[in-house]
């Protein structure tokens, strides 16, 4: 496969899974919103949006204080910020008109439906139900887009590819949403009040990864900040924890190391990340720090991602 169809594959799997979470994230905000007053500072939900897609800096450049409409303009309509919605769609779209041959017509359809929806609502006044209805129709859009990718994509090095995009999207967003949450998930088990700010916080984590029900049906047991984590970080059987994240793409690139018949540096630290998720377990990582592993983790990924453009995609 040419190194440039390889990564435009790559990468509109990226921007169309990270237009997903970041419709995810704005719905959890949205959520945590509508609760009275006494919930954290003024635009706290809203800053936590902001800091879950990890563009504070531009954020603050472009608008300064966190309100939801600021926050919503950024992060669903922005042309200035390049993982908004509206661009990471925009962007998707792109690619995969330039890759048309190497995807089946759902696919097509799916993201390019997307697109259509976006234009539909931008320029809309955004009320809250309308929101609500826009995030819904990008998730469902998404979903339908890697579900018909996982359905009906040849096995051969193009999926690996837009896979492994999937994947390592979905890890790093998984990352940046604890990392924003860290202060609801700092508490060791049985040091946490159970006040009803404890369970929303936990509950939109969970929410803002679909992880809610996975959550009572792994545990049988009430929220608790400790087993959140655990969840998100080390269970495989979690689609959008970081174990289960890297479980794939170490799996596809083996996949591709099979396919070209060598290996590098991009399956050196995809096996080394994913090992030391193994080995852990939650209660080390929450000793130790768990804004501290989750950067390094955030830091591992980046690495990977430019191991990755080096070997297979330049």
């Amino acid at each position: 496969m040419l190194s440039r169809t390889a990564d435009t594959l790559y990468w509109l799997a990226r921007y169309a899974e990270r237009a997903e979470n970041t419709a995810r994230i704005v719905d959890a905000a949205a959520r945590m919103s509508t609760l009275p007053a006494g919930y954290g500072p003024d635009g706290g939900p809203w800053q936590s949006a902001v800091a879950s897609t990890g563009a504070e800096d531009l954020f603050a450049r472009l608008n300064g204080e966190a309100t939801q409409q600021s926050v919503v303009d950024f992060l669903v309509f922005s042309a200035e910020n390049p993982s908004s919605i509206r661009s990471c769609l925009e962007i998707a779209r792109a690619n995969a008109r330039a890759v048309r041959t190497a995807l089946t017509i759902e696919m097509w359809e799916a993201i390019n439906g997307a697109w259509i929806e976006v234009k539909r609502f931008q320029g809309a006044a955004l009320t809250r139900s309308k929101l609500t209805e826009f995030l819904t129709l990008v998730k469902e859009a998404c979903l339908r887009f890697d579900g018909s990718a996982y359905r009906t994509m040849l096995r051969d090095d193009a999926f690996d590819f837009f896979q492994i995009g999937v994947f390592q999207e979905r890890a790093d967003a998984t990352a940046r949403i604890l990392d924003a949450k860290r202060d609801a998930l700092s508490h060791h088990e049985g040091e946490i009040a159970g006040s009803s700010l404890d369970y929303f916080q936990l509950s939109s984590i969970l929410r803002s990864v679909s992880a809610l029900t996975s959550y009572h049906f792994v545990y049988r047991d009430n929220i608790k900040p400790e087993k959140v984590a655990d969840l998100l970080i080390l269970r495989r059987q979690m689609p959008r924890s970081l174990a289960a994240c890297y479980e794939n793409v170490t799996r596809h690139l083996e996949s591709l190391s099979r396919s070209y018949g060598r290996q590098g540096p991009s399956q050196r630290i995809a096996r080394a990340t994913h090992a030391r998720l193994q080995a852990n377990d939650i209660s080390s990582i929450t000793a130790a720090g768990l804004h501290a592993f989750l950067i390094d983790f955030v830091t591992e990924n980046n690495k990977l991602g430019m191991a990755i453009t080096e070997q297979y995609l330049t």
